[in-house]
């Protein structure tokens, strides 16, 4: 019998994590916002970031968090538990949030990656993920 000592996990390209950032920031202007945005893969690694002029530095460190807690719970960032984001946020070191704006990327059912999206009011920052999700091609929330 042979024992594996690898997996294989897939993760989204630079190309595409790119094209993230660039939808959110061009939806976010559409809409009045300064926003930035973060890529991660699945294994939280930054793939790509991207801000736009002008945008809340603070944004930056949010919207790595909101891609973290996406890609690391596979929900979007907003479906944390109450009461959970407490300890979770002081547990993960604050790595992850339950800030809206966070959502899995995911293509025919395979987690890829997770985006964060801020810069702007959070229910704001979660519909401009939600249309990027859109832009992409990639399964939206409700698939």
């Amino acid at each position: 019998m042979t024992v594996s000592v690898y997996t294989n996990i897939p993760a989204i390209t630079y190309t595409k994590a790119a094209e993230a950032v660039q939808h959110s920031i061009e939806i976010g202007a559409e809409r009045g916002l300064k926003l930035c945005a973060t890529v991660v893969d699945p294994a939280l690694g930054l793939v790509a970031y991207g801000r736009a002029d002008g945008m809340t530095p603070h944004s930056v460190e949010t919207s790595r968090r909101k891609a973290n807690t996406a890609a690391s719970t596979r929900k979007p960032s907003a479906a944390v538990n109450p009461e959970l984001a407490t300890a979770m946020e002081n547990g993960t070191g604050g790595v992850l949030t339950r800030i809206p704006g966070g959502v899995p990327i995911v293509f025919d059912g395979v987690l890829v990656g997770g985006l964060g999206v801020a810069g702007g009011p959070p229910a704001q920052d979660a519909k401009v993920a939600a249309a990027v999700l859109e832009a992409l091609g990639a399964d939206t929330l409700g698939d």
